[in-house]
């Protein structure tokens, strides 16, 4: 991995949305506070109308920020997060991702080497999942390679960072869409003003719990018609979707 300079480095703000994640959050900020704090200008978590202990959880991090967002739904919370924050880089991770000693290191290398570059972006791993299981699924991100080099662009919601700049220039998040979809409009847009990287290497380690729940085979055909819809339709195919905890 290549070395940038601290005087040149961008500041970076994470953004961590959460609805009802009192189960996952601990161990999301605890990965957050090992391997990404005192990187960061800023931690800030995004509750978005909780009913749980997210908030209490919250409070035992001190070097996090919580804002609320009463209003439910994955962009709108990214949205509220995006608004709040202060860096030249926003990046975005779910609240039951883990992420790894190195992430915002590729973060720095990959925009201080592509000064073209509008977003990054990468595959999942899953930590919860058994080794097959875990196979089958991040194989997904193989298959949809092809559809990377066709388009341009491919995005996962809980890892990517984007320029600010880029994120101004494309007016925010599309509160409009609902939960499927949200990633790949983000990466669609966001190719109108610079590169849209998905780089095998920029990993993030999270929970298989809607796999589980839904089974690999129809949650994978899920977001396989979402994303063409937002590709050829500029909206998703299905604005309905269960909350998964």
């Amino acid at each position: 991995m290549t070395s940038v300079p601290q005087a040149s480095r961008p500041t970076i703000s994470l953004i961590i949305p959460a609805y009802n994640e009192e189960d996952y959050l601990p161990a999301c900020l605890d990965a957050v506070m090992q391997n990404l704090a005192g990187k960061v200008k800023e931690i800030i978590v995004v509750d978005n109308n909780s009913t749980d202990g997210t908030k209490q959880i919250v409070e035992r991090y001190p070097a996090v920020t919580y804002v609320f967002e009463p209003r439910k739904g994955i962009t709108r919370a990214r949205q509220r997060g995006f608004r709040a924050a202060t860096g030249d880089i926003i990046a975005y991770i779910d609240a039951d991702t883990q992420p790894p000693a190195g992430w915002i290191e590729q973060i720095w290398e990959q925009f201080a080497a592509q000064k073209n570059l509008a977003c990054l972006s990468g595959p999942y791993s899953f930590y919860d999942l058994s080794g097959i299981r875990n196979a089958i699924s991040t194989a997904w991100f193989v298959a949809a390679r092809p559809m990377y080099k066709i388009t341009g662009y491919l995005m996962v919601g809980g890892n990517f960072a984007i320029s600010r700049e880029v994120l101004e220039k494309m007016g925010g998040f599309d509160s409009s869409i609902e939960f499927y979809g949200e990633d790949v409009d983000v990466g669609k847009r966001a190719k109108q003003h610079g590169k849209v990287l998905f780089s095998p290497r920029f990993v993030m380690p999270t929970s298989g719990r809607r796999m589980k729940k839904q089974g690999f085979a129809k949650m994978a055909g899920i977001y396989f018609t979402n994303y063409l819809s937002i590709v050829f339709r500029g909206k998703p195919a299905n604005m309905n979707y269960e909350d998964i905890r």
